[in-house]
C-alpha cells in the first residue's frame, strides 16, 4: 500500500468506486480507495439494483440521468459487464391526487429532457401485464427506468479507475484519521498509514463511524429494507415469449411497492409504515456479506395491497426474502461535499439510491475537488443543508418518517411532524396562541399563517383552507400594517481592520456607507450566484449581513474558505443568538415612531438606512428594508429581548389595526414585487444578469471581486437565460415550482416559484426562459397539473412599480 496519495477514498461500495473513477477520469490518478473487506461489502451487494431518473429535485434528476447514461462507458472501459437492462417502467396512481402529482412530474420531465407520458390505467396494463387496471386511475410511462447488476456496476467502476491509474486496497480497515499541523491527513489503517491531501468519506453503513474519527456526527441512519423474489411465474414466461422483452418496472406509489422482473419471476420491494431502524447508534465493523432476519409480518400490509393490485402474485410462491440495511439522511437525499471546518475532508454518503445517483455523486464530488465547484446545482445533496441541530435523535425521527413516506404524496402545503418542534424562538408560544400554523426552516419553527379556531391546513395540490386567511394577512400589510417573525433569516457580523477590504472582494456590490445598507450578490469564480444578501455598514470595522436561513452552513463554509490568513477579519454566524421581527405597510412608520425615541422620519431614516435604537425597552438593530416591497423595517434583537420588542410593537400597532402575517403571506407579497429568493430564483447555475441582479453588481469598482471577470464576460455576451415574472390564467391551482414554461407550442423554460398574489388578485409565476424570447409579451403558457394555462409577461411589478410606498 502506498504511503502518500492526493486522495484517499474510504469505502468500496458503488459510491466510493464511482468517486474513485471520476477522480481518475478527471486526471487525478494519485488516488487510492481503501475498503475494509471486499468491494460491495456494505449495502451495495444486496441492493435490488433498480435505477430511475425521477427525483423531486430537478438538478438531482439531471445527475440521475447522467448516472444511467454512464453505465455503457464504464462497461466498455473496464470490460466488466454491468448487467444493465433498460426496460422502461410505469409509475402508477391509484388516486386522482397521485395522478395530479404525476402530471407535475411529467411537466418537470419536459424541460429536463426525460421522456415521460401520462397514460391510462388500461394502457399501463398493456405495457405491464401483471397490473389490475381497475385498481388505478392512471399512470406515467418512463422509458429510462431499468435495473442492473449491483456487483457488476461497482466492479466496473473500480476496474475502470484502475485502468486510469487509481489504486484499490481491499481488506484495509481505516482505524483513525488525524489532521496534521500542515493540513494533511493521516489515514491510519490496519496495514499502516497513508498521508493524503484529501479524504473522502464514502463509508456507507459506516459513514458515521468514519465521520466520528474527525469529530463529525453525520445525520445518517440505516434502516432495514425488505424485498422478495417470487418463484417462476407463468405470466412472466408468457410475456417474455410473446414479446421477446422483459416485463417492465412498476412503481405502485399508493401500495408503497416497486416491482421488476427477476429471472423467471418477479421482485417486489416495499417501504413499509412499520419500519425498523438497524444498528441505531453504531455500526459493527464485522458486518459484511450478511442479511438480516426477514420479517414478513412487518411488510404484510403492503403485500396485501400488492396482491390486490397485481393479482398474479396471489398464485405464486416466495422464493426468497432479502432484508438488508441501507443508510438514509433525514430527507432521503445524499450528503455530499466539503465539510465546514475540516479542509480537505469530503463526504459522499447517505446515497440510498446508489445505482441511480452514484455516478452523479462521483461526478459532482470530483468536479468540486478538482475545479473548486461541483459543476452542477447540487443544493439538495449538499451536506451543508444540515447544521448541528440535526442530532442523532432528530435524524432517527426524520429518517423513520422519510422511509415510511418514501412513496407518499408530499403536498405543497404539507408540513411533516417528526422531529418537531426542535428550535423555537421566545415568541413561539405567544404566536401559537394566536393560531400560528408552523413550518420548519433549517430546524427552526416558522409561522406559515394564522388560523382561526377549528381551521387547519387541508393538504392539496390546489388552493386550500389557508387561502382566504392568508389573503386577510396580506390585506393587513397592504392597507395598514403587519407584523411578522423573521428569525429564520441567517445573520452574520463581520469585524476587524480588514473587514471592508474583504467584503469588497467577497461581494460584487458597491459597499454601502456607514449607516446604510445594500443588496449584495455574491459570486463564484465562474460568475454564477452563490448567495444574495443584505449588507449593512454599522461602522467602518463592523458590518451586518442578513441572508437565507437554510444556507447558513453553506455560506459560512464559503466565507471561512475565503478569509484572509492574517486574522484581520472575523465572521460570526448568530443562528438563534439573534432573533428578528419585521413590520411593513403604510402605517409601519407610525408604529415604529411610537416605540422608539429615535427619529424615524423619512428624512432622518430613509430607505436602506440602518441604526441601533431601542424598541420599547429592548435594544435592537433596525434596518429600513422589507421583503414585502412595502414601507417596512426589519428589527434584529437578542432573544432575551424579542418578547418585549414584540409586545411593544403589537401594542403600538393596535390603533392602526396591526395584524400578524406569516411566510405564506410574505410569499404573496414578494411576488407582487417580482422579488426572487435563494434556492429558487437565485442558485449557483444562474449569473447575475440572467437572474436580474446585475443592477446590484459594481462591475466598475476597483476591487477585483470574486467572479468579476466571468461576470463581465456574461454581461458582454448576454448570458443564456432571463428570469421573468408571468401572470397566469390559473384555475384553482397555482404554480409551486418546477413546472414547464411553453412558448409557441414548445417547452422553453421552467418555473422557479410562484403562487397567488392576494392583493393584486393574480396568479404569479417566476421562471427562466431563453433570452431570445424573454421580452415577448405573448405566446407563453405554463403547465399546471397537466394543463397548459395562458401566461403573460409581467414587465413591471404589480405593486408599487415606481417604489413610492417603499421609499416614501
Amino acid at each position: 500500500m502506498k504511503s502518500h496519495a492526493k486522495v484517499v477514498v474510504i469505502g468500496g461500495g458503488v459510491v466510493g468506486c464511482s468517486v474513485l473513477f471520476h477522480l481518475a477520469r478527471h486526471g487525478w490518478t494519485d488516488v487510492v480507495l481503501l475498503e475494509r473487506d471486499e468491494l460491495t461489502s456494505g449495502s451495495t451487494w444486496h441492493a435490488a439494483g433498480g435505477m430511475h431518473t425521477i427525483n423531486g429535485d430537478p438538478n438531482v434528476a439531471k445527475l440521475q440521468k447522467y448516472t444511467i447514461n454512464l453505465y455503457k462507458e464504464i462497461e466498455e472501459l473496464s470490460g466488466q459487464a454491468t448487467g444493465v437492462h433498460l426496460t422502461g417502467g410505469v409509475l402508477l396512481a391509484a388516486t386522482e391526487a397521485r395522478l395530479d402529482w404525476l402530471r407535475g412530474v411529467v411537466s418537470k420531465g419536459r424541460y429536463l429532457g426525460i421522456d415521460l407520458e401520462v397514460i391510462s390505467a388500461k394502457e399501463a396494463a398493456e405495457l405491464m401485464p401483471l397490473i389490475d387496471p381497475k385498481q388505478f386511475v392512471g399512470a406515467v410511462r418512463n422509458k429510462e427506468d431499468g435495473h442492473l447488476d449491483p456487483s457488476g456496476v461497482t466492479h466496473a467502476y473500480a476496474k475502470a479507475a484502475r485502468k486510469l491509474g487509481a489504486e484499490v486496497e481491499r481488506f484495509t480497515k481505516v482505524e483513525d484519521i488525524v489532521r496534521r499541523p500542515d493540513g494533511l491527513w493521516r489515514v491510519i489503517t490496519n496495514k499502516g498509514e497513508v498521508i493524503a491531501e484529501h479524504v473522502v468519506n464514502a463509508g456507507g453503513l459506516w459513514a458515521r463511524e468514519v465521520g466520528r474519527m474527525v469529530g463529525l456526527e453525520l445525520p445518517v441512519l440505516a434502516m432495514e429494507h425488505m424485498y422478495l423474489i417470487t418463484e417462476d411465474m407463468p405470466e412472466v414466461a408468457d410475456w417474455n415469449a410473446k414479446t421477446g422483452t422483459e416485463i417492465i418496472h412498476a412503481v405502485d406509489f399508493d401500495g408503497e411497492l416497486y416491482l421488476r422482473q427477476e429471472r423467471g419471476g418477479m421482485l417486489m420491494g416495499t417501504y413499509e409504515k412499520a419500519n425498523k431502524v438497524w444498528s441505531e447508534f453504531s455500526t459493527p465493523w464485522n458486518f459484511g456479506h450478511e442479511l438480516l432476519e426477514p420479517d414478513i409480518d412487518r411488510i404484510a400490509p403492503s403485500l396485501e395491497v400488492g396482491f390486490r393490485h397485481f393479482p398474479a402474485f396471489q398464485k405464486t410462491g416466495i422464493k426468497q426474502i432479502i432484508n438488508g440495511p441501507f443508510t438514509f439522511a433525514p430527507d432521503g437525499n445524499p450528503l455530499v461535499g466539503p465539510v465546514r471546518g475540516l479542509p480537505g475532508f469530503w463526504v459522499a454518503c447517505g446515497v440510498m439510491a446508489g445505482f441511480s445517483q452514484g455516478g452523479g455523486v462521483g461526478l459532482a464530488l470530483s468536479n468540486w475537488m478538482i475545479e473548486g465547484d461541483p459543476g452542477a446545482d447540487i443544493w439538495a445533496m449538499d451536506v451543508a443543508r444540515y447544521g448541528d441541530w440535526a442530532t442523532m435523535a432528530y435524524t432517527n425521527a426524520k429518517v423513520r418518517e422519510n422511509y415510511s413516506r418514501r412513496f407518499s404524496i408530499r403536498f405543497p402545503n404539507e408540513e411533516l411532524p417528526a422531529g418537531r418542534p426542535l428550535k423555537t424562538t421566545p415568541v413561539y408560544d405567544t404566536l401559537a396562541a394566536k393560531g400560528a400554523q408552523w413550518g420548519v426552516s433549517y430546524g427552526l419553527e416558522v409561522p406559515l399563517w394564522y388560523a382561526p379556531d377549528g381551521v387547519k391546513d387541508e393538504f392539496s395540490w390546489r388552493r386550500s383552507t389557508d387561502f382566504d386567511h392568508v389573503g386577510k394577512e396580506v390585506a393587513a400589510v397592504r392597507n395598514c400594517v403587519g407584523l411578522s417573525e423573521i428569525s429564520n433569516f441567517a445573520k452574520y457580523t463581520v469585524t476587524g481592520a480588514g473587514a471592508a477590504a474583504w467584503l469588497d472582494r467577497i461581494f460584487a456590490c458597491k459597499l454601502p456607507k456607514r449607516g446604510r445598507m445594500t443588496l449584495a450578490p455574491m459570486l463564484k469564480d465562474d460568475g454564477k450566484l452563490i448567495g444574495d444578501f443584505t449588507l449593512a455598514n454599522i461602522d467602518d470595522n463592523e458590518w451586518f449581513i442578513a441572508g437565507s436561513g437554510i444556507a447558513e452552513q453553506f455560506h459560512m463554509r464559503w466565507f471561512e474558505a475565503h478569509l484572509p490568513k492574517d486574522g484581520s477579519v472575523r465572521i460570526e454566524a448568530f443562528g438563534q443568538k439573534l432573533t428578528g421581527l419585521a413590520i411593513a405597510g403604510p402605517r409601519a412608520r407610525a408604529v415604529l415612531a411610537k416605540v422608539t425615541r429615535a427619529d424615524v422620519s423619512n428624512a432622518a431614516f430613509p430607505f436602506m438606512a440602518v441604526a441601533r435604537m431601542d424598541i420599547g425597552m429592548a435594544p435592537c438593530l433596525v434596518g429600513r428594508v422589507s421583503y414585502t416591497g412595502d414601507l417596512g423595517y426589519e428589527i434584529w434583537v437578542a432573544p432575551e429581548y424579542q418578547r418585549a420588542a414584540y409586545q411593544a410593537l403589537l401594542a403600538a400597532g393596535e390603533e392602526f389595526g396591526i395584524g400578524l402575517f406569516g411566510s405564506r403571506a410574505l410569499n404573496a407579497l414578494r411576488l407582487e414585487k417580482n422579488y426572487g429568493s435563494w434556492a429558487r430564483e437565485y442558485r449557483p447555475i444562474y449569473g447575475p444578469l440572467e437572474a436580474g441582479l446585475d443592477r446590484f453588481v459594481a462591475y466598475g469598482k476597483d476591487a477585483d471581486f470574486v467572479g468579476k471577470q466571468a461576470a463581465l464576460a456574461e454581461r458582454k455576451q448576454g448570458g443564456k437565460l432571463r428570469l421573468r415574472a408571468f401572470i397566469v390564467d390559473a384555475g384553482d391551482a397555482d404554480v409551486i415550482g418546477d413546472e414547464a414554461i411553453w412558448h409557441d407550442g414548445a417547452v422553453q423554460g421552467w418555473v422557479t416559484s410562484g403562487g397567488y398574489a392576494h392583493n393584486a388578485k393574480k396568479s404569479v409565476a417566476l421562471g427562466y426562459v431563453p433570452k431570445e424570447i424573454a421580452d415577448n409579451t405573448d405566446g407563453f403558457e405554463i403547465e399546471i397539473l397537466g394543463k397548459r394555462h395562458a401566461a403573460r409577461l409581467q414587465s413591471a411589478p404589480l405593486f408599487d412599480a415606481n417604489f413610492e410606498r417603499m421609499r416614501g
